[in-house]
């Protein structure tokens, strides 16, 4: 298990390590900064430095967490990568639907995939599922999000790039909202966050 400094989780779990960039919000992902530094540690899970990953070894690992906690699943990649076979995401839920003593959150800007997939997930009660927008360009996630079976939805509105004037919140159970970070961060506008709330 991996304890997590992020705030609005415990411990992460990487299933699957390494990723590409999709949208703005992507440009300075901490992920692949992350990635480039435990390849040179030398850590196994990392030798293909952020190319797309699948660890099969690391499928059963929440199984064997006795104490419940609330889990990020890939906070070193995105689940729903088209490089990740379907068969893969299906066992990753498998996985979290086994391991229901413990809260799973899963996070994407794959919304498109998020949705066809859909219908084929086990959505658990355990099983949160949510999107990132970071501008008004991105919305159309949410409208995704909405559409699938997952019992709790969430946004990450981080890093919040713009305002979001047609944001709607309706059948969205919980809202991340944050700047960028790091030596190159973006700012974030307060009145973003006012409207928001």
């Amino acid at each position: 298990m991996a304890h997590s400094k992020i705030e609005w989780t415990e411990s992460t779990w990487n299933p699957v390590t390494g990723c590409s960039k999709v949208s703005p919000g992507c440009r300075h992902c901490y992920a692949e900064v992350m990635a480039r530094r435990l390849r040179a540690m030398g850590q196994p899970n990392y030798q293909n430095g952020f190319r797309v990953t699948p660890h099969e070894r690391m499928l059963d690992l929440p199984l064997r967490w006795r104490q419940p906690q609330m889990v990020f699943v890939n906070s070193m990649s995105d689940l729903f990568h088209h490089k990740i076979s379907d068969d893969f995401i299906l066992r990753v839920f498998a996985v979290m639907e086994k391991a229901f003593w413990h809260t799973f959150q899963v996070l994407t800007k794959r919304s498109e995939r998020m949705l066809e997939l859909s219908p084929r997930l086990p959505w658990a009660e355990n099983i949160w599922m949510g999107v990132s927008v970071e501008d008004q360009d991105w919305i159309r996630r949410s409208d995704s999000l909405r559409q699938t079976g997952a019992v709790v939805k969430f946004l990450s509105l981080e890093p919040l790039l713009g305002p979001l004037p047609s944001l709607d919140l309706r059948g969205i159970d919980w809202v991340i909202v944050g700047g960028e970070s790091g030596p190159r961060a973006r700012p974030m506008e307060a009145a973003w966050v006012v409207e928001i709330l």
